[in-house]
């Protein structure tokens, strides 16, 4: 099984880091669209390692599908032909509130977005003319001026980041990879995202092979008593501020705590974050997220997922990790899946 890690989001530390990272053992890194741009941390990270890159996620509704496929085609190029480009829709206040973007049927634009990029990838590859014409966007210009030519390590894959059915189910019909949210849980998993990923299939006459699948996995891990407390309490934050968004309530539902949903929404709309924290209880943060030593989260990661995916990305939230436990966890999970 192959493990991502998260790349530091600043741009000037992100090919020092990148090396790091990589001298770890890890086969791949990814960046987050928080504080800094989503993929300029990647374009210094590919001329720095030898390492599989990925945006979890960028950002797709305010964003142009030709600006998109610009990027992910050029960082293709850079990463030698390393590259994923890994998008998100996002909820509806940060859209409309912060992008300035229009927000409708959110699904139903992922998918024509990610059609809208492969018919891009196409028309450069010299494989059709750019005719895409659809619902919420429309590509029929292609110059030989603008047209960069078929890349030389083919057309980087197009991975929708989901956790609702129906976003599922709308990767699994288009998006050549899946990045499974981090907050779930096996029962979750099993029960809603592994359906929904079959109905998709059908759906757009594809096969199981056609489709990538990435579980994402929220882990506290360390080996001292102070350095697994701090661990537990940067993942309660984060599952707490996951669990306050009502589209993440489906989570909860499935293991008998969507009660739960209201009361932190009520209370990160006052800015009791402590509060919020300390109502994830130890079951679910395990149920939720792994914690434990590095070779107790490898080994819960890989009787999580090992029977689905040969590749996991994982997050280390709100606390000091030290690079020698991200070594072992990495470590632990190669030997425990190794053939």
């Amino acid at each position: 099984m192959k493990i991502d890690i998260q790349l530091d989001g600043r741009p000037e530390n992100a090919a020092a880091r990148a090396r790091e990272l990589a001298a770890l053992g890890v086969d791949g890194l990814f960046t987050f669209e928080g504080p800094h741009d989503v993929f300029l941390p990647l374009v210094s990270a590919a001329g720095a390692v030898d390492v599989d890159l990925m945006t979890n996620v960028a950002i797709a509704l305010p964003r142009s599908p030709m600006h998109l496929a610009h990027t992910a085609y050029d960082l293709q190029t850079l990463s030698r032909g390393k590259f994923r480009l890994g998008l998100g829709s996002q909820i509806r206040p940060h859209i409309e509130k912060r992008y300035g973007a229009e927000w409708s049927r959110p699904a139903a634009r992922m998918r024509e977005t990610v059609l809208a990029i492969k018919a891009i990838f196409e028309a450069w590859e010299g494989n059709s003319r750019l005719r895409f014409e659809g619902e919420f966007t429309t590509h029929t210009l292609m110059p030989p001026t603008f047209d960069p030519g078929p890349n030389p390590y083919g057309p980087p894959p197009i991975c929708l980041g989901a956790l609702g059915p129906v976003m599922t189910r709308t990767a699994a019909e288009v998006a050549d990879g899946l990045l499974v949210m981090p907050f779930n849980s096996v029962r979750h998993y099993r029960e809603r995202t592994l359906p929904a990923i079959e109905e998709g299939l059908e759906r757009g006459g594809r096969h199981a092979a056609d489709l990538a699948i990435y579980p994402q996995v929220i882990v506290g891990t360390g080996r001292t008593s102070d350095e697994l407390a701090a661990a537990s309490r940067g993942v309660r934050s984060l599952l707490a501020f996951y669990g306050s968004t009502p589209a993440y309530r489906p989570v909860l539902d499935v293991e008998g705590w969507g009660d739960l949903q209201p009361e932190l929404n009520t209370l990160s709309k006052v800015g009791e974050y402590a509060a919020m924290a300390d109502l994830i209880d130890d079951k679910m943060l395990t149920t939720l997220a792994v914690h434990g030593t590095p070779e107790e989260c490898a080994a819960e990661i890989v009787e999580r997922f090992g029977g689905y995916s040969a590749r996991v990305c994982c997050y280390f939230p709100g606390y000091p990790i030290r690079d020698e436990d991200i070594a072992d966890l990495v470590a632990a999970v190669k030997k425990l899946t190794s053939p």
